[in-house]
């Protein structure tokens, strides 16, 4: 029985919208998803937080687990079934070696696609999948909206979009160019996708309010000019995944409380929040536990 008062983890939010989203890419937009290699991806990932979990000595979380198996199904493409079962197991490896001051350094989903793109030609990223029917966009925009406001990092999802999109309008703006092609950049499910489900996650976005902006301004900065003056597709991808190691150090020059999921067991003090009443606990003791 849920206490009074208490709200449910926003991991199962996430869960149940990453859900939806692939459902929907499967059955109308026609990805090319085999349900093989989705049971795969998640098995995997499932198996491997498992049997970390238990190498850690922890108390095993699968749903942080599935949520970035989730994330590989609607955005890994590869023709190879133990690719994909290879990618659910860095990724959620990457979570148990790859930490700085009990913190995820990478998101997983981003950085195994990211290392899968640059070491292999056997992975790809389809951001055209989603096409940039604005009914959609705003359908995602919505439900990603739930999941970010439920996890508490609202912020750093609109501020990378403002800086993004302002970036974006900018130059066109400086080229000459209409205001369509600018708008149609940003008409863009898979740049909605990444926005509300992969720059804002909790555990790999830094602690602090100001930090969090500062971070979102450097992706959306480093992104356009891949993007722009590189020429590589997937750039919010790779901005992200060369971003990310700033993390620790904005920590440290913009410190703020620790994010931790909120807990069931317990109901706030009154006038207080979920986010101190866990934080004070995992701020003393970050390496009790890999979500």
């Amino acid at each position: 029985m849920i206490p009074r008062g208490a709200r449910l983890d926003p991991r199962l939010y996430q869960i149940a919208v990453l859900a939806l989203l692939l459902a929907y890419g499967a059955l109308a937009l026609d990805f090319d998803v085999r349900p093989l290699q989705c049971g795969a991806i998640l098995a995997t990932a499932l198996g491997v937080q498992l049997a970390c979990a238990r190498v850690a000595g922890i108390r095993n979380d699968p749903r942080s687990a599935l949520i970035s198996a989730l994330s590989l199904c609607l955005l890994l493409r590869t023709n190879d079934l133990w690719v994909a079962a290879a990618a659910a197991t860095i990724a959620i490896g990457s979570k148990f070696v790859l930490r700085v001051r009990g913190k995820h350094l990478f998101n997983p989903t981003n950085i195994v696609l990211v290392l899968l793109i640059a070491c292999t030609d056997r992975v790809w990223v389809s951001p055209g999948q989603w096409g940039s029917a604005a009914y959609f966009g705003f359908l995602v925009a919505c439900l990603g909206g739930l999941v970010v406001t439920r996890a508490s990092r609202a912020d750093v999802t609109f501020a990378f979009a403002a800086a993004y999109s302002a970036l974006v309008v900018a130059r066109s703006s400086w080229l000459g160019e209409p205001m369509a092609i600018p708008v149609h950049r940003l008409e863009n499910g898979a740049l909605i996708i990444f926005t509300f489900f992969m720059i804002s996650d909790p555990r790999t976005t830094p602690d602090s309010r100001a930090g969090r902006f500062v971070f979102a301004a450097i992706v959306a900065l480093v992104a356009c000019y891949i993007q722009f003056r590189l020429y590589r597709t997937n750039a919010l991808l790779w901005s992200l995944a060369c971003c990310a190691p700033l993390v620790p150090l904005l920590d440290v020059v913009l410190p703020g409380r620790r994010y931790a999921w909120p807990s069931l067991t317990a109901a706030p003090a009154p006038g207080g929040s979920y986010e101190a009443l866990a934080g004070s606990h995992f701020a003393r003791r970050p390496d009790l536990v890999v979500r």
